[in-house]
């Protein structure tokens, strides 16, 4: 099939175009999940580094 025949069936974009967006997006979503990852890493360790403090056993007694 022809550019002129692709762009009449409805696609704009050669398939090879279409490959190199589709690497991009999914490169993008794995950034952003890193990010994300990268996020959760921090919280874990401001978590990790604050002590246990115990819970009185007057607050868990209901009476």
């Amino acid at each position: 099939m022809h550019d002129n025949e692709a762009k009449s069936a409805g696609r704009s974009e050669p398939a090879s175009d279409l490959s190199a967006t589709a690497e991009g997006c999914a490169n993008s979503n794995l950034l952003d999940f890193a990010a994300q990852l990268a996020g959760l890493a921090e919280d874990l360790k401001a978590l990790a580094a604050r002590p246990i403090e115990p819970i009185p056993l007057a607050a868990l007694d209901p009476f």
